[in-house]
């Protein structure tokens, strides 16, 4: 694990204050628009152009995952081009090791991501994260906050795609933010929280509200196919990358271990659904994914061994048809 502070690069763990883990804030937020206004955070506007833009992601991390699902989705494959770092995160961060399992960094030439965070900041201080959104004609991030870009991929490029599937419809906005906003702190990121965790009692604060959340939305799906109804929209991507990685990864590795999704008929049904969703399921890597977590994170598994289990099929028939 590491760091840049002041464009150098550091050792350090994550940040965590009386034992809970805290994430911290991403720095990059500006905005591709149709016609390159500024959008609603940041302070500089990028026009959308078929070409122009670059992905870094990570098909191990879900925050990364959102935006592979996004891009292909949108018919946005030859539109933005991709890159995937090596799954293992060690003394160098995030790294385009070809003997790893990265592409390589066909845009910039670089071995590490750092070095990109670097071309768009010389002096940046912060985590090195994954999405990156990279402007190849201004050499610079326009982003890095996962949440925003799947909003820019769901809408700035429709002149490039015919694709016009909305993820994020104006009559269903608030009741999608409203679910994010109880799904992120206590599923997206509640995973991280307890598997973070440096206390007992920080630990089990955030294992609680997990399992409470989970609970809630079982619930929810009993009622209806999706979380916002009958189609699908952004809140059931966010929430897919955590639910698809949970019982290979979080249940053991993070300790969330209460129950497995399996156990749950809906949300497990529910899980196939999405997967089963036209090219999802080439989206989801879970060689990369366990190798990620389990390998890179010694400070929750100090051996660095990979599990070979558990036996996972998300091409299993679902009941989710049953609401139409």
């Amino acid at each position: 694990m590491g760091l840049l502070v002041d464009g150098v690069w550091q050792q350090g763990g994550q940040r965590t204050k009386d034992g809970h883990f805290i994430r911290p804030t991403t720095q990059f937020r500006n905005w591709i628009t149709p016609d390159g206004s500024a959008g609603p955070s940041g302070s500089d506007g990028f026009k959308a152009e078929a070409g122009r833009y670059h992905l870094y992601v990570s098909l191990a991390c879900p925050w990364a995952h959102r935006t592979v699902i996004f891009r292909k989705l949108k018919g946005l494959e030859n539109v933005i081009s991709l890159s995937v770092v090596s799954p293992d995160m060690l003394e160098d961060g995030w790294t385009f090791n070809t003997d790893e399992g990265s592409t390589g960094d066909a845009v910039n030439g670089k071995s590490k991501l750092s070095e990109i965070y670097l071309i768009a900041n010389p002096h940046y201080s912060g985590r090195v994260s994954v999405p990156v959104l990279w402007d190849k004609e201004r050499k610079t991030i326009v982003n890095n906050e996962s949440s925003e870009i799947i909003r820019m991929l769901n809408s700035a490029f429709d002149a490039f795609s015919n694709v016009r599937t909305d993820y994020y419809p104006e009559a269903l906005r608030a009741e999608i933010d409203r679910i994010n906003d109880l799904v992120y702190p206590n599923i997206n990121n509640g995973v991280y929280r307890a598997g973070f965790a440096t206390s007992q009692e920080a630990y089990e604060l955030a294992f609680r509200n997990l399992f409470d959340t989970l609970d809630e939305i079982e619930q929810r799906l009993a009622q209806q196919r999706y979380l916002a109804g009958n189609a699908i929209t952004e809140a059931d991507w966010r929430l897919f990358c955590t639910l698809i990685r949970f019982d290979a990864v979080y249940y053991s590795h993070f300790k969330c271990n209460w129950r497995h999704i399996y156990e749950y008929p809906n949300l497990s049904n529910y899980v196939r659904d999405l997967y089963q969703q036209p090219g999802v399921a080439e989206t989801v890597s879970l060689a990369q994914i366990k190798r990620h977590y389990y390998h890179s994170q010694r400070q929750v598994n100090p051996t660095g061994i990979v599990p070979v289990g558990p036996q996972l099929d998300f091409s299993a028939p679902h009941d989710r048809g049953r609401f139409g």
